[in-house]
C-alpha cells in the first residue's frame, strides 16, 4: 500500500548539541532502513514483537502513562504479543511507525479503527511521523504497470515528475534534477560528481521502497529536492529461490515518429522511427538460513541483454551490450539484541558500438566507418550493526563504499591519431578527396573514476516522554577524471599558410618557412586530476510527546564539507556554524485512536557543492603544441574497417614546443572562490491534515511552500571595485550577495556587493551587479486511498503548485546545460534577472494507480499520470545599453537575454528592445501516460508461477516535453524554430515477466 506518511524526529537541547560537536566525527551515511510499532498497552505489561520470518524478537516492558514502542525493526511481518493477550498479526513499513493499542485482555483495542490485511494490521495514517513520503513494497508493486527501476517507483508518488530536460532525470517538488539523493540499506548511491543520477540493483532485489518528497527529518540531509529510500530483500528461516525472465522484442516497441520543423526540415539530431532495440534479462536468486534463526543469506545473479539501435539518414550506430549483476545480502542475528547486516552488489556495465554508414531510401547498411565502447558502474558495499543495549537505548553504526565509473572510447584509440582538417587549409587545397585518419569520432579519451566511502553512527534513547535521536556522519567522495588525445596522445590539425602571406609567425614566435604552405600543429593534451569532497554531519533531534494524543518534534542538523584540489590545495569549505539546519514538526492525533491527525513541520535542508566544481577548476593541464611541415600523405588501412585513409607525413620540425597551455594543479584558489562563500539552502513549511475513514479507505490534505535564496556559481565578473585586475574572470560566487576576492594587484582582499558591482557592459560602460536567485514552490496536495483486501486497491493524488522564481536551481534544463553550479544564469547579468515561470512548473499534476483481483488466476492494474505542460520562454541575446552577448545561438547551451530586438537592432545606442519575462510565450501541452497490466498465476504442484504482461504508455502518447528556446541567434535575427519540440515522450512498450519462486 502507497500513503502519505510523515516521518516524525527532532529536537535538541544547547547542552546536547555542544556535546555533539565536540565528539570526533565517523566516516558516512546509512539512513533509516527500518519500522517500529508503537501504542497502549497496561502499565507495566510485557510487550513482544516476533520476525515471522527470522524469529527474530524483540521486548519491551510498557510505560507508566500506558505507551510502548519497540523501534529499529527491519520492515517485514510480525507477531505482536502480550502477557494477557491473543497474538496480533502486524505489518512493520520502511521509516514508519505501525500503531496497535492493546485493551485490558491483550487484544487490539483499535480494530475498528486499523486496516487489518489478510490478518496483518498495517499503517492507515502514521501519527507519529511529521514527514511526507509514500511507501511502496514489491508486494504492491508486482500487481502494477511500473518499469523495472528505481526512478519509475518514485514517478508514482505525488509532486514528482520526470524532468523534460534533454538530460533527463526527476524533479521533486519543483527542484531541478541536481538536488535529489538515494540511498540502498542506507548506503547512499547518489552520483557524488554531478549529483544527477544513482547506482541501483535488479528491480526482483528490492523489498521496499520510500519516497520522501519533504519534510524529512534532522537525519537526513544534503539534498533540497526529494530523497529515494530502498532495503533490499533478506533471508528467512525458510530455503525459498526463483527464477524471473523479462522480455522485451523490437516488435513490442511503437515506432518513434520522426520530428520535422514547421519549414519541412528535419529535426537537428535526424530520425528516430527506425532505432529502439529489443532488451532481455533474466535472474536467479536464493535466499534461506546458512544457522536457522541465526544466519540468513539472499544472493540473486542477474543476465542482462541489450541491443540498442539508432539509424539516422545516412548512418546507423548498432549497440551490444551483454552484462551481468550479482548482489547478496547477509544477516548475522548474534543475538535478538544485536544484528549485524552485509549487503554488496557490483553494477558494472559495458557496451560497444558500431558505427556504419546508411542509405535511408533504400534501407541499405553501409561501409562500417568504426568501434566505440562505453563503461559505466561498479562494486559497492556496506555493512551495518545493530545493537539494542537495554529497552530504552539502541546504537547503529554503519560503512560502505560507493563506486560509479564513467568511461568511453574505441578499439582505434590505441593506434588512431585524432586527426582535424583547419579551415585555412580547406581554403588553399580544399577537401581532400579520400577519408584523413582512421579515427572514428577524432575525439578524446574520457574516464572518470568516483568512489564514495561512507559512515555513520546513529543513537535512539527512550527517556520518558522523549524519545531522543542524535547521530554523526561523514562522506568521503573522491573522483578521478581524465581526458586524452588518442594514439601517442597528440592530435593533428592540418593547416595551411599561403605563400603570398607576409606574416608568417607561428604561436611559438618562429615563421612558417617561406616556400611551404601546409603545415601541421601537433597538439599534446591532458587534463583532469583527482579531486575529493569530505562531508560530516551531526544531529539530535527530540520526538517528545507532550500528551499521549501529540507528538512535538524538535530537531537540528549542522553540516560541513571540504572540497580539495588536485594539488591537495582547499577549494571551499563550510563548517558546521555556517549549515546549520533547524527542524520543528509536530502530530496531532486528534482523536486518539490513530484514525486521524493534524501534521506540520517546518525546516530548513542544505545542500553541499559537487567534485564537477573542483574538478573544472582544479585538475592540471599538458597542453603543448609542436609544429611540422606536412610532407604530403601516405595511404594506409584501417585496422578495424580494413579501408584505406591518409595519414599525414610529419616533415622538418618548425621551432621550439610551445607550452604556453601547460598549466599545474592550482594550488591558490583565492581569486577563483570567494572566501567567505555561504552554502545554498532551502527552507520549507508543509500543514497537512490526514484521516482514515474506515478500515479500507483513507484521504489526506496538505500545503508545501519551499524557498531558495542563495545560489553558488561562476560569476562573469569583469568590474570590481578597488581591483582592476578582475577584468574577464568567472569566479565561484554567492550572485547577488556581499564577496569577498583576492586581488592580486593590490595584495588585500576586496569585499563588493555582487547586486551592484562585477559587471561592465560594453559600449555604455555601465557598472551592473547581479540579481540575487530566487525559486519558491507553492502546492496544495489531495490524496484519496483505498487500501489492497485482497480483491482491489486504488490510490488518486492531485497537486496544485506554481514554481517560480529566476533560477531553476544547479542546472538549467530550458537550455540544456547539466554541469552542475557551471551553468550560464551569472555568465551576464540579463540571464537572471527576470522571474516567472520556472522549467519544471507544471501547475496540475493527476496521478491513478490501482489493481483488481478477478479471481486466484487473474489479476489487473493500471496506472495513469497526467499534468500540464510547462512553460515557454525566450532566450535572447543582448539586453539594454550592452553590446555584449548574453547567450549564443546554440541551442543547447549557452544564457540568454529576456530582452528581444524589434527595432535599430544593429548597435547599442539604437537598438529597441522588448521584454519577456519567463515563461511568456505559452505552455507546452499536457503529458499523458495511461499504462496497463495482467498478472496470470499459473497452476502448478509446487511453488509459484506467474506470467505478468505491461503495456506502457498504453495510448502511445508521444508528446513534446521541450521547446526550442532560442529566440534570435543576433540581435533582431529570429531563430527558425523557437518554441517548436526538441524532445517528446517515450512511445509505447510491451513487457513481459515470468517468475517462478518457491
Amino acid at each position: 500500500m502507497s500513503n502519505t506518511h510523515i516521518l516524525r524526529k527532532s529536537a535538541i537541547s544547547i547542552a546536547m548539541g555542544l556535546c555533539l560537536s565536540s565528539l570526533a566525527i565517523a566516516p558516512a551515511f546509512a539512513q533509516s532502513t527500518t519500522g517500529s510499532v508503537a501504542g497502549r498497552a497496561n502499565a507495566g505489561e510485557v510487550v513482544t514483537v516476533t520476525n515471522s520470518t527470522t524469529g527474530a524478537s524483540r521486548t519491551v516492558t510498557v510505560n507508566k502513562d500506558g505507551t510502548y514502542r519497540i523501534g529499529q525493526l527491519p520492515p517485514g511481518d510480525y507477531q505482536l504479543t502480550s502477557a494477557s493477550g491473543t497474538p496480533v498479526s502486524l505489518s512493520v513499513s520502511l521509516g514508519g511507525t505501525t500503531t496497535v493499542n492493546l485493551g485490558a485482555d491483550g487484544g487490539l483495542a483499535n480494530l475498528d479503527t486499523v486496516i487489518v490485511r489478510g490478518d496483518r494490521v498495517v499503517n492507515r495514517v502514521d501519527v507519529y511521523s511529521t514527514e511526507s513520503a509514500t511507501n511502496v513494497t514489491r508486494e504492491e508493486l508486482s500487481r502494477l504497470p511500473v518499469d523495472q527501476s528505481l526512478g519509475s517507483v518514485a514517478l508514482l508518488a505525488p509532486g514528482v515528475i520526470a524532468s523534460g530536460a534533454s538530460f533527463g532525470g526527476l524533479s521533486f517538488g519543483g527542484s531541478s534534477v541536481a538536488e535529489n539523493v538515494a540511498y540502498i540499506n542506507g548506503l547512499n548511491v547518489t552520483d557524488p560528481y554531478r549529483r544527477q543520477g544513482f547506482s541501483s540493483v535488479p528491480f526482483a532485489f528490492y523489498e521496499e521502497f520510500q519516497i520522501k518528497t519533504g519534510g524529512y527529518s534532522a537525519e537526513f540531509g544534503r539534498s533540497t529536492g526529494g530523497v529515494i529510500n530502498a532495503v533490499t530483500r533478506s533471508g528467512g528461516n525458510e530455503f525459498h529461490a526463483g527464477a524471473q525472465f523479462t522480455f522485451e522484442p523490437s516488435a513490442w516497441q511503437s515506432e518513434r515518429e520522426d520530428h520535422f520543423h514547421s519549414d519541412g526540415s528535419l529535426d537537428e539530431r535526424d530520425r528516430t522511427s527506425r532505432d529502439g532495440g529489443p532488451f532481455y534479462k533474466a535472474n536467479l536468486w536464493a535466499s534461506g538460513a546458512i544457522v536457522k534463526d541465526r544466519l540468513f543469506f539472499f544472493a540473486m545473479y542477474e543476465q542482462r541483454k541489450s541491443d540498442p539501435r539508432d539509424i539516422d539518414t545516412n548512418q546507423a550506430w548498432f549497440t551490444k551490450s551483454d552484462n551481468d549483476f550479482w548482489g547478496a545480502k547477509f544477516d548475522w542475528r548474534i543475538s535478538d539484541n544485536h544484528l549485524v547486516e552485509f549487503l554488496a552488489f557490483s553494477d558494472k556495465a559495458e557496451s560497444d558500438t558500431s558505427n556504419y554508414l546508411y542509405s535511408w531510401g533504400t534501407e541499405t547498411l553501409g561501409t562500417k566507418k568504426g568501434e566505440s565502447y562505453s563503461g559505466s558502474g561498479g562494486d559497492n558495499w556496506s555493512l551495518t550493526y545493530t545493537g539494542h543495549f537495554t529497552d530504552n537505548f539502541v546504537a547503529k553504526a554503519m560503512y560502505g563504499v560507493n563506486e560509479r565509473s564513467s568511461s568511453g572510447g574505441s578499439p582505434s584509440d590505441a593506434t588512431c591519431n585524432r586527426i582535424a582538417i583547419g579551415g585555412t587549409y580547406t581554403s588553399v587545397f580544399g577537401v581532400p578527396a579520400d577519408i584523413v585518419g582512421c579515427h572514428p569520432s577524432n575525439g578524446s579519451i574520457n574516464s572518470r573514476d568516483d568512489k564514495r566511502e561512507a559512515a555513520r553512527l546513529d543513537f535512539e534513547w527512550t527517556l520518558g516522554d522523549h524519545l531522543v535521536r542524535f547521530g554523526m556522519d561523514q562522506e568521503v567522495m573522491d573522483s578521478t577524471s581524465s581526458v586524452v588525445y588518442p594514439g601517442n596522445g597528440v592530435g593533428y590539425t592540418l593547416l595551411a599558410m599561403p605563400a603570398s602571406k607576409t606574416n608568417r609567425q607561428l604561436p611559438n614566435g618562429v615563421d612558417v618557412p617561406a616556400g611551404n604552405t601546409a603545415y601541421i600543429d601537433a597538439r599534446r593534451y591532458i587534463t583532469g586530476a583527482p579531486v575529493s569532497t569530505k562531508a560530516q554531519a551531526v544531529y539530535v533531534e527530540d520526538n517528545w510527546s507532550i500528551t499521549p494524543n501529540l507528538l512535538l518534534s524538535l530537531g537540528v542538523r549542522a553540516d560541513k564539507f571540504e572540497n580539495t584540489l588536485a594539488s591537495g590545495a582547499t577549494f571551499a569549505k563550510a563548517d558546521f556554524s555556517d549549515m546549520i539546519s533547524p527542524r520543528v514538526g509536530f502530530s496531532w492525533d486528534m482523536k486518539g485512536d490513530g484514525t486521524t491527525k493534524v501534521f506540520g513541520n517546518a525546516g530548513r535542508y542544505y545542500i553541499p557543492l559537487t567534485n564537477k566544481l573542483t574538478d573544472y577548476f582544479g585538475g592540471g593541464t599538458t597542453d603543448e603544441h609542436t609544429y611540422y611541415v606536412l610532407n604530403g600523405f601516405t595511404t594506409k588501412v584501417n585496422p578495424i574497417t580494413g579501408t584505406p585513409y591518409l595519414s599525414p607525413n610529419l616533415g622538418a620540425q618548425i621551432g621550439p614546443v610551445n607550452t604556453d597551455g601547460n598549466a599545474p594543479p592550482p594550488d591558490d584558489v583565492r581569486t577563483a572562490v570567494s572566501r567567505d562563500l555561504k552554502q545554498v539552502f532551502q527552507d520549507e513549511f508543509i500543514l497537512g491534515f490526514q484521516q482514515a475513514i474506515n478500515q479500507e479507505w483513507s484521504y489526506g490534505i496538505n500545503a508545501t511552500y519551499r524557498k531558495v535564496t542563495r545560489a553558488v556559481e561562476d560569476v562573469r565578473t569583469n568590474h570590481v571595485e578597488g581591483c582592476p585586475w578582475y577584468s574577464g574572470d568567472w569566479p565561484i560566487l554567492n550572485p547577488g550577495e556581499a564577496n569577498t576576492l583576492w586581488c592580486p594587484t593590490t595584495g588585500n582582499w576586496v569585499t563588493f556587493d555582487n547586486s551592484k558591482d562585477g559587471y561592465q557592459a560594453l559600449g555604455s560602460g555601465i557598472i551592473q551587479g547581479y540579481k540575487k536567485p530566487r525559486r519558491t514552490y507553492k502546492a496544495v496536495e489531495f490524496q484519496l486511498d483505498r487500501a489492497w483486501d485482497d480483491k482491489w486497491a486504488f490510490n488518486a493524488s492531485y497537486i496544485w503548485s506554481r514554481s517560480e522564481g529566476n533560477v531553476e536551481g544547479p542546472v538549467n534544463s530550458d537550455t540544456g546545460y547539466n554541469d552542475t553550479n557551471l551553468v550560464q544564469y551569472y555568465d551576464h547579468p540579463a540571464v537572471n534577472e527576470r522571474s516567472g515561470s520556472l522549467f519544471n512548473d507544471h501547475r496540475h499534476q493527476l496521478k491513478l494507480r490501482g489493481s483488481f483481483k478477478l479471481n486466484e488466476s487473474w489479476v489487473f492494474g493500471a496506472t495513469f499520470a497526467a499534468y500540464s505542460g510547462g512553460p515557454i520562454t525566450a532566450y535572447g541575446v543582448r539586453w539594454p545599453d550592452d553590446n555584449r552577448s548574453a547567450g549564443g545561438p546554440s541551442e543547447f547551451s549557452g544564457g540568454g537575454s529576456g530582452w528581444l530586438c524589434t527595432a535599430g537592432c544593429s548597435d547599442w545606442k539604437t537598438r529597441q528592445l522588448t521584454y519577456s519575462p519567463l515563461g511568456a510565450f505559452g505552455r507546452m501541452p499536457w503529458v499523458k501516460d495511461l499504462s496497463a497490466n495482467v498478472t496470470w498465476t499459473l497452476p502448478v504442484n509446487t511453488g509459484d508461477l506467474k506470467a505478468r504482461f505491461s503495456v506502457y504508455n498504453l495510448l502511445n502518447s508521444q508528446t513534446v516535453v521541450n521547446v526550442h528556446s532560442r529566440y534570435e541567434s543576433t540581435p533582431g535575427t529570429k531563430m527558425p524554430y523557437f518554441g517548436e519540440g526538441k524532445g517528446w515522450q517515450s512511445p509505447r512498450y510491451m513487457q513481459l515477466v515470468v517468475t517462478y519462486s518457491y
